[in-house]
């Protein structure tokens, strides 16, 4: 069974990530979260001549609100220095992945860290002839997670991917020049498993993603068939960012905020604003001579923690008629809205904004109650006649683990209830998915979704919001205890 491998892999998963992050720093008891969060970083957050009069418990709640997703993308990004231009993805998605959270089993990945500081980037999109089935979208991202307005059409061709220092030298007649607005960023290609009627195209979007090319434009001239995506061992993808930040900033937030720190003095942060200027300089002054009251900067890191934490576990208000599902419709454009800029890096890390995608995430049944497996009966999410969720490509519901919110083991490897392998409706025309240990008796497996003897949450995914998703109104019915 796969538990085995989890618990092999574990330690080995940390000494990597360890090793990764080589920070040198000896471990010292953490800080007690006994203060109060006091500064609100959303408020603040584009206000320069403020940040001088903050103490140092809110300027480390600002800053590290402020920042937060910088310390994933930055270690993330030196994990796969080596492959820097060069698109990847992982061979399999199990319950080893821990590379980003809550991924999803609905597509293949691959994905680039791009620097076109020195020079531009060319992607290149195979022809369509060998894979007309495959349906697939393109996602570029700054640090932060923003997403970056890029013109990558979704069309055949070679693009030279420019920075916003320019490029004066001559492309190639046939390479099409797209600017990006920020040197370092995520480029990330997602192709449907699925067509969105069902037919299965596993085996197209897999040669569709393995025939993608990315490298720099010298490396391009000298051969244009360089440059395909790499597929490697799904192993490569077990480090657990998410868990690993958690523990640090419990356990060590001096560590934390030190690499923090190196995360946002990197190359990959894009331009600061005045206000991110000032945060930054006020925080490393304060931190550099932090003698005798480090428990300030381990509280302030705390709270900044447990306030992010906070502001997406409680955000079930957004419906009229709330069932205790979370739903975020700024994502990747989020305005002054730090801390939920930094929620989503902590939940559903390099999601995609509204217009490509709605996520819905759920923890506690329509009794307002932790979901939690250990009862055998389970649950049931039931959607009337006619209210799945629209969707030009798909919808699916997945279970997760409680802290790293990955897939959850199971001796069946099913992982998702999903629009392109449809459950079976009920009599009446409603559609149900059943949350279960194991397949309870009678219920079609098609509509089983298997979950653990424990905690766990739920997130339902629309690709390509149609009718009341698009417009902001669907609401996902609660999840019922059976």
């Amino acid at each position: 069974m796969r538990s085995e491998q989890l618990g092999a892999y574990g330690h080995r998963r940390r000494l990597y990530l360890a090793s990764a992050l080589a920070t040198g720093l000896a471990m010292v008891a953490g800080g007690s979260a006994g203060m109060a969060q006091s500064v609100d970083p959303d408020a603040i957050a584009g206000n320069a001549e403020i940040v001088s009069q903050l103490s140092t418990f809110d300027t480390t709640v600002a800053y590290v609100a402020q920042f937060y997703p910088l310390w994933f993308t930055y270690y993330q990004s030196r994990l796969t220095s080596h492959n820097r231009n060069n698109l990847v993805g992982s061979d399999r998605i199990s319950p080893i992945f821990h590379y980003v959270v809550a991924i999803n089993v609905d597509t293949l990945y691959v994905s680039s860290f791009l620097n076109l500081t020195a020079q531009p980037v060319i992607l290149t999109i195979p022809p369509a002839p060998p894979f007309p089935a495959t349906s697939y979208s393109i996602l570029t991202l700054d640090a932060y997670g923003d997403v970056l307005p890029t013109s990558i059409p979704k069309t055949p061709g070679s693009y030279a991917l420019i920075g916003p220092g320019g490029f004066t030298g001559a492309l190639p007649a046939e390479v099409t020049s797209i600017a990006i607005p920020v040197n370092f960023s995520t480029l990330i290609f997602r192709a449907d498993k699925y067509s969105p009627t069902g037919e299965n195209q596993i085996a197209q979007a897999d040669a569709f993603r393995r025939s993608l090319k990315t490298q720099t434009l010298s490396d391009y001239l000298e051969d244009p068939t360089r440059g395909v995506a790499k597929i490697v061992p799904e192993i490569l993808f077990a480090v657990p960012f998410k868990t690993t930040a958690d523990d640090l900033i419990a356990n060590n937030p001096i560590a934390f905020l030190t690499q923090l720190q190196r995360a946002v003095g990197s190359s990959n942060t894009p331009d600061f604003s005045p206000y991110e200027q000032a945060l930054s300089d006020r925080f490393n002054s304060l931190f550099a001579d932090r003698s005798g009251n480090e428990s300030e900067f381990s509280e302030g890191a705390q709270a900044a923690h447990k306030l992010i934490l906070d502001r997406y576990l409680t955000h079930t208000q957004w419906a009229s008629t709330p069932t205790n599902w979370i739903h975020f419709t700024n994502i990747g454009d989020w305005g002054n809205q730090v801390v939920e800029r930094s929620s989503i890096t902590e939940f559903i890390q390099y999601a995609n904004n509204i217009d490509a995608a709605a996520y819905y995430h759920v923890f506690n049944d329509a009794n307002g109650l932790p979901l939690d497996g250990s009862n055998p009966r389970g649950y049931v999410l039931t959607f009337p006649a006619g209210q799945l969720p629209q969707a030009m490509r798909f919808w699916s519901v997945t279970a997760y683990t409680p802290e790293a919110i990955e897939l959850v083991d199971n001796p069946a490897d099913k992982y998702a209830v999903a629009s392109y392998t449809p459950p079976q409706p009920d009599l009446d025309g409603s559609v149900s998915i059943y949350m279960a240990q194991e397949l309870p008796a009678g219920v079609p497996m098609a509509n089983w979704l298997p979950i653990p003897n424990g905690a766990f949450n739920i997130m339902l995914r629309v690709y390509g919001p149609e009718g009341t998703v698009e417009d902001g109104t669907y609401v996902p019915p609660g999840i019922q205890g059976r």
